[in-house]
């Protein structure tokens, strides 16, 4: 489809598509918005940024039923802030119904109270959250999901990751047996797969491939520390860039907080994220960022699947993340919606199978380096296997000099090296010369000899 009239929306759903500045459907918009259109069941993979949410928000709502006053929609995410994000989304589209759409968002460390006597009175129509407090509100009696009929498990890899793929596996036995699921996801961990064969038959399986890994309107840019303070380095990359909205990730909880009081005590105004803070500080903090009211924000990889902000111009990774996939959603914050964004990647001497790995994934990276307060390039660090090769060619003399552990080295060795390899090179040229002269005059010789 070339265009969102192509689909027939209704009028609501035409005008929400006009509110949000969309132009044109995205690939994984394509592909899956007329199947759900259909009824089918859906397998979605697709990277971050590539605009799923939509992709199935507008044809659930296309086809929700707003006459039917039962839970019709289950939404299950992984984390609070993603459920809150697709909840904003929701309450984007409904605003521009004529007819009033009953919604709700159910996620743990909220007043549950309050939502139980709320579901006393009326049940919602669709139903955004996470799967242990939709799950909790069900099993007590308050929410009535057996009427539901279609299931979207958004970040199903994440999901699994949680641990909470049991818990979605109970909401979804007990919807209503002619289940529509939708599952979107950037990857499609084989372990997932058992649960998909139980609940979907005959799935539309769709797969938008990514020209590259990291999205091209990101500069990806390799600094390493050697060994300096990374605080100090993450403080000057900051300042010096002047970023419209930077996040700056770290591997756990206690480096987030580190970082963030650093840079704080330098003078910076600065956010954080993680998920060992409250649910109800986290809410606010959320909303404080999406306001803009911060340019810095510190985040665990919480953030990086469970988040969605505009604006961000730049990613910083205080460490390479122990599962090489949360570097692309990290990195995959930034540079969406056709803008440009600058990914910084931190590592230190002992992390270069680290980066080698995120490389075999297809992951490329810009040296650089931080001199006289500027980012400039720098020298690729595998400079010193791309001459292994030409050292092998030395004779093992030469190669001992080379390969020699020191110490104390001595001042003038380097130099002393380098004298070497240029009188062996000398020598051999020498010696090669001279052999293509004998063979000259042995072949100008042999020449003579038959002709006389």
């Amino acid at each position: 489809m070339s265009s969102f009239n192509d689909y027939n929306f209704k009028p609501f759903i035409q005008a929400a598509i006009k509110d949000l500045g969309f132009k044109k459907p995205t690939p994984i918009q394509s592909k899956v918005i007329p199947t759900i259109k259909h009824g089918k069941s859906v397998i979605g993979k697709s990277a971050t940024g590539s605009g799923k949410t939509h992709a199935f928000l507008l044809p659930l709502f296309n086809n929700l039923d707003v006459n039917n006053n039962s839970t019709q929609i289950v939404i299950t995410t992984p984390s609070r802030e993603l459920a809150y994000q697709i909840y904003e989304n929701v309450k984007q589209i409904v605003k521009f119904s004529e007819q009033p759409i009953r919604i709700a968002n159910y996620v743990g460390g909220t007043d549950k109270e309050r939502q139980i006597n709320k579901l006393k009175k009326e049940q919602p129509q669709v139903v955004v959250g996470t799967p242990g407090r939709i799950l909790d509100l069900f099993k007590n009696g308050d929410l009535d999901i057996n009427t539901a009929n279609q299931l979207v498990i958004d970040e199903a890899d994440m999901t699994l990751d949680f641990g909470f793929l049991e818990t979605v596996d109970k909401i979804a036995a007990a919807m209503a047996q002619d289940l529509q699921m939708m599952v979107f996801s950037a990857t499609i961990p084989p372990k997932l797969q058992p649960f998909l064969k139980k609940y979907m038959k005959n799935p539309v399986f769709d797969d938008i491939p990514t020209e590259t890994v990291i999205n091209q309107n990101v500069d990806n840019w390799l600094i390493s520390t050697k060994g300096n303070d990374k605080n100090s380095l993450i403080y000057q990359l900051l300042t010096m860039g002047n970023p419209y909205l930077a996040l700056i990730f770290a591997n756990t909880r206690e480096r987030v907080d580190e970082i963030e009081a650093y840079l704080q005590g330098q003078g910076l105004k600065v956010a954080k994220i993680h998920g060992g803070m409250q649910p109800r500080v986290r809410k606010r903090v959320m909303k404080q960022i999406q306001n803009l009211d911060f340019q810095y924000v510190v985040a665990s990889d919480l953030a990086a699947r469970g988040i969605d902000i505009d604006g961000v111009s730049h990613i910083i990774n205080d460490d390479i993340p122990s599962d090489n996939e949360y570097f692309v959603h990290r990195v995959g914050r930034t540079g969406r919606g056709g803008m440009s964004g600058i990914a910084i990647t931190l590592y230190g001497p002992d992390e270069d199978q680290k980066i080698q790995a995120l490389e075999n994934m297809g992951i490329n990276f810009k040296p650089k380096e931080i001199k006289h307060g500027d980012v400039v390039d720098s020298y690729d660090r595998r400079r010193r296997q791309k001459y292994k090769g030409h050292h092998d060619k030395l004779d093992g003399s030469t190669l001992g000099m080379i390969n020699k552990k020191k110490k104390n080295v001595k001042p003038g060795y380097k130099k002393k090296i380098k004298r070497a390899i240029k009188v062996k090179e000398d020598q051999n040229r020498k010696i090669e010369v001279r052999s293509q002269i004998r063979a000259r005059k042995k072949q100008k010789k042999r020449s003579s000899e038959r002709y006389q």
